[in-house]
């Protein structure tokens, strides 16, 4: 289908930076998760690619092609929004097949196509039906044929799961990926759900005042977080500072967490990395004592918040799989412990 490359872009709003010399590629074929706070400029570069925003300078190319004097017409892209913009008047055959009325395509090719979106995004049979008819799942899934049936070379999406419910949200991720895979185009979508990033992304770029902080697959950005920020943003993780010792990262109490490889100042762990033990007991590998604060019971997992002297007022964060179905009263004594393989030192 098509590569996108972002070379050096930059869009200033005044002296507020929405997109700060930016540099990135999307490959052919994938399907790229654009993950930010709020004004972290991920819409604004989203938009760039479309052509409704000019950068201030550097350089949009599709294979290898600069766009930035190409109308957003003309850009072969395809866009799905959160509100699906989805003409009420029309039926779901008209609405799907709008892009190609409008480029004066034959009616009967248009049939034909439209009968191919709506096998794609499984629902062939309600061609007649209005958007009110359908569930907001399948309003989502017309949205997304309409944006595909003109065989955009990218297809943007800016939060485009964001308008359903939790349950309804997970099964169309699933929907989603299997529709992109099949049509095999480009996907570039924003988000700011950690877990739908996750999900959908063969690589994700976590994006901070219009700055790029770490680009690679999903597993190495949660696994191997660049830096603290990065950390905290795709999921929860205990973060440690101190100095560099010799065999990890030296506490303000001198306790020495051992570390993956050496520490310039501040380490990681996620919660779901740590073991929780009754009582206060010596334990092999980075060990910690301390006292549940909180412990919330979820069904399949429980996640307590334990007070150590090393953290202060910082609660130790642990998220522990309900095995046994015994959770640990708040004010108990625990132990909490770890493999050095799990402490991962970032830039603070």
């Amino acid at each position: 289908m098509s590569r996108v490359d972002i070379q050096h872009v930059s869009k200033r709003y005044g002296a507020f930076a929405a997109l700060d010399d930016v540099t990135i590629a999307f490959n052919d074929g994938e399907f790229f998760g654009l993950l930010g706070p709020s004004g972290s400029g991920k819409t604004t570069l989203l938009r760039s690619i479309a052509g409704f925003i000019a950068p201030d300078q550097g350089s949009i190319l599709f294979d290898g092609e600069p766009v930035e004097s190409v109308p957003v017409h003309r850009r072969a892209i395809g866009m799905v929004f959160q509100s699906y913009a989805l003409f009420p008047h029309l039926t779901i055959e008209e609405n799907i097949g709008f892009g190609l009325d409008v480029r004066s395509v034959p009616r009967e090719d248009i049939r034909k196509r439209v009968a191919e979106m709506l096998s794609l995004v499984r629902l062939s049979g309600l061609a007649a039906r209005y958007p009110k008819q359908l569930s907001g799942g399948q309003q989502q899934r017309v949205a997304l044929a309409r944006a595909l049936i003109t065989r955009p070379k990218v297809l943007l999406l800016d939060e485009p799961l964001g308008a359903l419910d939790r349950r309804l949200r997970q099964e169309m991720q699933v929907e989603l990926k299997d529709i992109q895979r099949e049509s095999g185009v480009t996907a570039i979508f924003v988000t700011h759900d950690q877990e739908e990033a996750l999900t959908l992304s063969d690589r994700i770029a976590i994006i901070d005042q219009g700055k790029l902080i770490q680009v690679d697959a999903p597993q190495t950005v949660y696994e191997r977080p660049a830096n603290i920020f990065a950390a905290n943003f795709l999921g929860d993780a205990n973060v440690f500072r101190g100095t560099p010792a010799k065999s990890g990262l030296k506490l303000a109490d001198g306790t020495v967490i051992a570390t993956l490889k050496p520490s310039t100042g501040a380490a990681i762990v996620r919660p779901e990395k740590l073991r929780v033990a009754s009582g206060r007991k010596k334990s092999a590998g980075n060990s910690l004592t301390g006292e549940i604060t909180q412990a919330i019971y979820s069904g399949a997992s429980v996640t307590y918040r334990i007070h150590t002297k090393v953290l202060g007022d910082m609660p130790l964060l642990a998220f522990i799989q309900n095995q046994t179905g015994e959770v640990l009263d708040t004010g108990a004594a625990v132990t909490v412990s770890w493999d050095k393989e799990q402490t991962i030192p970032v830039e603070a």
